[in-house]
């Protein structure tokens, strides 16, 4: 497979490339085009490599892509997750080259969308093409869900799974969109956290006042969101609402032992954010805190007066964007009641106060020793020589919850992308190393399965 794989990179890559020129941004309506000439570059492909029942199932928003090969009797049935959607390019001057132009350059390839997810989703692809160009068929069975929302929180994707359990059934869930831990280094991700994502607002007077004559008798917006915001937690970085830590699990040791596996050098780590310590929850490595541990983030403020020079105003108005990682059992929509109620009672007298509900998604956690994840973990050790580690991601996938829940079946995160590969950054690019060594992992798991 490697000799396969190695004399037809170049045109693999060509292909990929047109992939990548689809600016494909699903945030943007004046990309809405682009977005579905993507699913119509995936459905023409997957009929190329022999797939069948293929669809391009339009929703509200961009497309859904389903196909299949369900010849493999008896044989296990895999399902491949992935997404053809981009982010936004901003800040466009940062980019070395031009973001949907794609190069290569020291053995990598940069575009938007090399790593995230098109790279990544394109192997399955050269892996199937390349065991039926070998065998005349394939060793298993193979099912594709592909959606054109993911970056923006897949609003259309979660019904969808919700109304064709039975043609989605599989005895797993296969997503490559997160990361080795380093170069050379396989990881199967073993946990997600939830996310809730929130926007604040606090209204006091009907209009800015002048500081002069108001100032000291009436309440100031700024004030007022500070003192609230403050109120999140206490003096040991532990959270300070009230039921926040419901359905939070004490972490088993198997689990600590799995997260002081993966490297984390603190020391390192402080020199290159140029911070002087950690700060978070006491009784918890930093490790652990930024893994299985959940939070309560203020990611932004805005109040006042901001401009150039100096205006002395008490604002009337101010808001914070506010987001939790979620852990365990935490249910977003329980969480949000917590906070609302936390808010409501430190308000300060002659605040008004509003919080919005921006985004949910579930947190969800996985069995390393699932047959499932172990038969990947076989295949990553057969081609990379190592056996994989089995982290525990800080952010949020929140369709993985959804198959999980749904279906019922294991959801197996097989990444072949790097940490520093710039996702959601200007210079996104996808490493030719794990873009070879992905291909041949992906046969040799469909082999082991």
């Amino acid at each position: 497979m490697k000799e396969y794989i190695e004399q037809h990179k170049e045109s693999f890559l060509e292909q990929l490339k047109e992939l990548l020129r689809i600016p494909s941004i699903s945030a943007l309506p004046e990309h809405k085009e682009d977005v579905q000439a993507a699913a119509s570059w995936l459905a023409k492909s997957l009929e190329d490599i022999g797939m069948e029942n293929i669809e391009i199932i339009q929703t509200k928003g961009h497309p859904i892509l389903y196909a299949d090969w369900l010849h493999a009797e008896e044989k296990p049935t895999v399902l491949i997750y992935g997404h053809y959607d981009v982010q936004p390019i901003d800040p466009l001057e940062l980019w070395e080259t031009p973001p949907f132009e794609p190069t290569i350059r020291d053995e990598k390839i940069y575009a938007r969308g090399a790593t995230d997810d098109k790279g990544q989703m394109f192997l399955y692809l050269k892996a199937i093409e390349l065991l039926m160009k070998k065998h005349g068929t394939l060793p298993v069975n193979i099912k594709f869900c592909i959606e054109g929302e993911e970056e923006i929180a897949s609003p259309n994707l979660p019904p969808y799974i919700d109304k064709n359990k039975e043609k989605l059934a599989a005895d797993a869930v296969l997503i490559s969109d997160t990361s080795l831990i380093d170069k050379g280094q396989p990881a199967i991700c073993t946990s997600l956290r939830g996310a809730l994502a929130m926007e604040l607002k606090v209204r006091t007077a009907n209009t800015d006042l002048h500081s002069g004559s108001y100032g000291g008798a009436v309440p100031n917006a700024v004030h007022s969101i500070v003192k609230i915001l403050d109120t999140f937690h206490d003096e040991n970085g532990k959270i300070a609402v009230q039921d926040f830590y419901e359905g939070v699990p004490t972490p088993a040791d198997t689990i600590k032992e799995e997260v002081a596996q993966i490297p984390f050098n603190e020391v390192k780590m402080k020199q290159e954010l140029g911070i002087e310590d950690f700060f978070g929850e006491v009784g918890y490595t930093p490790a652990e805190q930024v893994s299985i541990r959940p939070t309560l983030e203020i990611n932004g403020l805005v109040g006042g007066f901001h401009g150039e020079g100096f205006k002395t105003v008490i604002p009337c108005e101010s808001s914070a964007k506010i987001s939790c990682r979620l852990v365990g059992d935490q249910k977003p929509d329980k969480v949000y009641e917590y906070i609302e109620r936390h808010i409501t009672k430190n308000s300060p007298i002659g605040a008004k106060v509003e919080l919005k509900k921006l985004i949910t998604g579930d947190p969800v956690s996985l069995d390393s020793n699932d047959p499932m994840i172990q038969k990947a973990a076989d295949a990553y050790e057969k081609v990379y020589g190592v056996r994989p580690l089995y982290p525990k991601a800080g952010g949020s996938i929140p369709i993985v919850e959804v198959f999980y829940r749904v279906l019922n079946t294991p959801v197996v995160l097989m990444g072949f992308g790097l940490p520093n590969e710039n996702i959601h950054a200007p210079n996104e690019h996808f490493h030719l190393e794990n873009f070879s060594k992905g291909i041949e992992t992906i046969c040799e798991y469909f082999q082991t399965l």
